[in-house]
């Protein structure tokens, strides 16, 4: 970068007292001394184009060609394309935005904006241009190629943040008591086979790892379903890799086997348990199946479980999209999930510097999407909706604690 601001500040002071050829040989010179790229970063600090610099290095390699030929005079050349053609700017932006700065029924407001095709559209209103001279044109106006950014959240719930609060503070009094908190969701369906996936992984170079090239589902390996339950207190996770439908029971299982395998470990004086969990989803909050499965699981455990669901479009608020999801993502980045042994152990594998450790196991259960739950079975879930927005926030109490005892 130091070299770099050198070059530019030499070739200012030194460039109005050069002609064109002494010009590109300074340029020239400059680029032979950095080496490897220093045409293209020569180009960017001076603003000569790549071949002017080039001709230069060539004529310092070729004394014969540097000293041959004749210099134009200063002013002398082509014209710049502005100078020739004073309205091509303001087309040339109409096109580019058609909707702000010029026609809403243009044909690019439904195409593809490339620079050839631009050139072809400004063609066709008289300009001579050529799609070079578009990029020229569009990079001194400060445009680039940019991909979409997802910032818009859509409609919000007036009581999001209010919600927000409420969770924070349901969290912060069980783990001052010492009860498990944990934040579930269903991590994104997988397909098994040798599939690309995303990221890159060390090769050796011009090696790698071979994958089909369309995505269509392997009759008899199919899709992975990993269901995620995050302790925040612990900083531990646990995925239940399912082989069937997401459903409210698979999600429920997937609580039952952490709580089996490792809550109950860690947690053995527990009489309450906190669930985060999306809006929606296979424990969505409107969900029937999922209250009556949660009833289920506090009568086998005792434990009184409160859930707190996060509002609409705010999933990525829950605690387990970036304490464990994203890290079991880079974990199996760029490396094909060939088989449900190989997701399982590359989720079990996963570890951060902070301490966080998974465990993981293959759910072979087969979970019926579509079951129905009628009025009278609702009825028979100990519901105690909270007094703040109960539709989100609301406790299930088993029928019976472990001494027998009817809990009120």
């Amino acid at each position: 970068m130091n070299d770099l601001t050198g070059i530019q500040k030499r070739f200012s002071a030194l460039s109005r007292f050069l002609d064109e050829r002494s010009r590109r040989l300074l340029a020239g010179a400059e680029s032979l001394a950095l080496g490897r790229g220093g045409i293209s970063a020569v180009s960017r600090v001076t603003g000569l184009s790549r071949p002017v610099i080039r001709q230069g290095v060539v004529e310092l390699k070729n004394r014969k060609a540097a000293l041959t030929g004749r210099v134009r005079r200063p002013g002398g050349g082509r014209k710049k394309i502005i100078e020739r053609d004073p309205t091509v700017v303001s087309d040339l932006e109409k096109l580019v935005e058609p909707v702000t700065r010029g026609d809403p029924e243009s044909p690019l407001r439904w195409t593809c904006k490339s620079v050839r095709r631009l050139a072809q559209e400004l063609a066709g209103r008289g300009h001579r241009i050529s799609y070079p001279i578009v990029a020229e044109l569009l990079d001194e106006l400060g445009y680039s190629l940019q991909a979409n950014r997802k910032t818009k959240e859509g409609s919000t719930h007036p009581d999001r943040n209010a919600q927000f609060e409420y969770i924070n503070r349901r969290v912060k009094r069980f783990l001052a008591d010492q009860q498990p908190v944990i934040s579930v969701d269903t991590k994104k369906k997988e397909l098994v086979g040798d599939f690309k996936n995303g990221g890159r992984e060390w090769h050796r170079q011009g090696e790698p790892e071979r994958v089909r090239v369309h995505d269509f589902l392997i009759k008899g390996l199919g899709r992975a379903t990993p269901y995620g339950v995050y302790d925040l207190a612990q900083n531990t996770g646990w995925v239940n890799v399912g082989v069937d439908h997401d459903t409210a029971t698979f999600a429920v299982e997937s609580i039952r086997r952490w709580w089996q395998s490792m809550g109950q470990l860690v947690y053995p004086q527990a009489s309450r348990l906190l669930i985060t969990a999306d809006a929606g989803g296979s424990n969505g909050a409107r969900v029937r199946l999922w209250k009556v499965e949660l009833q289920k699981l506090a009568d086998e455990t005792g434990l009184r479980i409160a859930i707190c669901h996060f509002p609409p479009g705010t999933s990525k608020w829950n605690k387990i999209e970036h304490r464990l999801f994203s890290f079991i993502s880079q974990n199996w980045r760029g490396k094909p999930l060939i088989s449900f042994e190989v997701i399982v152990n590359l989720i079990a594998a996963t570890s951060t510097d902070k301490g966080l450790q998974v465990r993981s196991e293959l759910d072979t259960n087969t979970y019926p999407a579509g079951v129905k739950v009628s009025d009278k079975e609702l009825a028979q879930v100990r519901l105690k909706p909270d007094s703040f927005h109960g539709d989100w926030n609301y406790g299930i109490h088993p029928h019976l604690s472990h001494t027998g005892k009817v809990i009120s």
